[in-house]
């Protein structure tokens, strides 16, 4: 199996690359040339997900890796009210959090069909099911996965593809503690809002991620799956 997951360099993605190395041929992306070159995958690929013309050569990349296992795990996070919201904000964080998994998924699919087998995994978040104040933009865009994962489920199934939305909750991550930073509340506060008292490891998202490529999840698809250590129940 040939797999790629994007935004490797750190955090969730790091940590799905390195769990799922022994299940086939792991190729990463991301910015960080360093951090890549320490995961010793059988390959990478520098890309700015913000930038069109790095996209469009990751998915000339795609395409000759023969990507049969895609994670768009790629992400950022924008704390800011919906009327401080500018241009190019909007534009920055539409493009890495949603265009680029939509545009990967286009360079992917015809591989995965000619095999008649395929994996697909889009790395959203709580905030995209249960919203979140001040953090609109990136709600929005995690949403719009859910959304995506569902109809390419149904357009895809017949050709033994699956896709399906992973949706953590607070992550024990450097993204994860940016946004608590970023925000209006204390750790302890967030904590205490979680039904388990305690942050998912990236490493949690990461076995998940492998049972769902594995031939035992094949009935799974469509689906949006919240690792949240409960915070999408209630308090």
């Amino acid at each position: 199996m040939n797999i790629l997951v994007t935004g490797a360099s750190r955090g969730i993605g790091r940590a799905i690359a390195l769990e799922l190395k022994k299940s086939g041929n792991v190729y990463v992306t991301a910015r960080n040339e360093k951090a890549l070159q320490e995961l010793k995958t059988a390959g990478y690929f520098l890309c700015d997900f913000a930038n069109e013309y790095e996209l469009a050569k990751l998915g000339d990349y795609v395409v000759d890796k023969k990507i049969d296992i895609l994670i768009n795990n790629a992400g950022e996070y924008i704390y800011a009210d919906i009327d401080n919201t500018t241009m190019n904000k909007l534009n920055h964080i539409i493009s890495v959090n949603f265009k680029a998994p939509i545009y990967l998924m286009n360079k992917a699919v015809t591989n995965m069909k000619q095999n008649n087998f395929g994996r697909i995994i889009n790395i959203g978040s709580i905030s995209g099911v249960m919203g979140e104040a001040h953090a609109a933009l990136y709600s929005a865009t995690k949403s719009g996965l859910i959304g995506l994962s569902k109809a390419t489920a149904l357009e895809l199934a017949e050709y033994g593809i699956t896709v399906n939305t992973i949706n953590p909750g607070w992550v024990d991550t450097e993204l994860g503690n940016k946004s608590i930073e970023e925000s209006d509340f204390t750790t302890e506060e967030i904590i205490d809002c979680i039904p388990q008292r305690r942050f998912v490891k990236p490493e949690e998202v990461a076995k998940l991620v492998k049972y769902l490529i594995s031939d035992d999840a094949k009935g799974i698809t469509g689906q949006s799956i919240n690792l949240c250590a409960g915070l999408s129940v209630g308090i």
